[in-house]
């Protein structure tokens, strides 16, 4: 489970620049984990952990934009600043590139530091959020059956559902089922909040899986499951 309190993670081969940041840093009121070894914080880390890193640029193992190249590797994008004591242009160019919060000099001053942490670790609470949106979109696109994903790009491209019925060979009143459930499983009401919603995803749309045969001769269960009542009745949204 996440931790709530962020983690301000220290990464320096010198233990006397661990200990003096961390000292620092815990002054101010922060957390802070400490390693010296680039690939033992890769073996231990925690990508549910809030937080941010401070990584020396220069290390024997694996540097600095190494561990950066690597982190997102593995979908991770916690902020990191770099410090240096031999920075040069080219190395900051590429790492602020590749999403670096900073970089700071050594001797690392209390308020540029304070600073930086600050920032970045606002940078990991939007970063978080986004992506907790980002899975909430994927989720609810996942509940959808795969006719229901043909109906849904079909309605996401300005299609009326007439249109639609006739693209898939299907009945209208059909289509209007698949609609009204798509609507209701994206948790919108209109499909301009539809072409909204999925405007804000950070990737394509996956293709829809293969269409059962059940789905492809158009057969759908009535509103409320196989068991509701005949001649119960479907308030469907009015096609835009």
């Amino acid at each position: 489970m996440a931790e709530t309190t962020p983690v301000v993670f220290v990464l320096d081969d010198d233990e006397s620049v661990v200990k003096a940041l961390a000292r620092m840093l815990q002054a101010e009121g922060f957390t802070t984990r400490t390693c010296t070894s680039a690939t033992d914080y890769l073996a231990h880390h925690a990508a549910e952990t809030t937080g941010c890193l401070i990584a020396d640029v220069r290390m024997p193992e694996m540097d600095g934009l190494e561990l950066q190249r690597a982190l997102h590797a593995r979908g991770n994008d916690r902020p990191i600043i770099f410090i240096t004591g031999q920075g040069d242009i080219p190395t900051t160019v590429q790492a602020m590139k590749a999403g670096a919060v900073t970089f700071l000099s050594k001797p690392v001053q209390r308020l540029d530091l304070v600073a930086a942490v600050n920032e970045a670790l606002a940078r990991d609470a939007v970063n978080r959020v986004h992506e907790r949106e980002q899975q909430d979109l994927r989720r609810r696109l996942l509940s959808l059956t795969p006719r229901e994903r043909q109906v849904l790009d079909l309605v996401a491209s300005g299609m009326l559902n007439k249109q639609i019925a006739a693209q898939l060979g299907a009945a209208e009143k059909t289509i209007k089922v698949h609609r009204s459930r798509i609507m209701e499983k994206m948790q919108v009401r209109t499909a301009a909040a539809l072409v909204a919603l999925l405007s804000r995803l950070d990737a394509p749309l996956p293709p829809p899986a293969p269409i059962t045969r059940r789905e492809e001769r158009g057969a759908v269960l009535p509103p409320g499951g196989a068991h509701a009542p005949a001649g119960s009745t479907h308030s469907e949204p009015h096609a835009n």
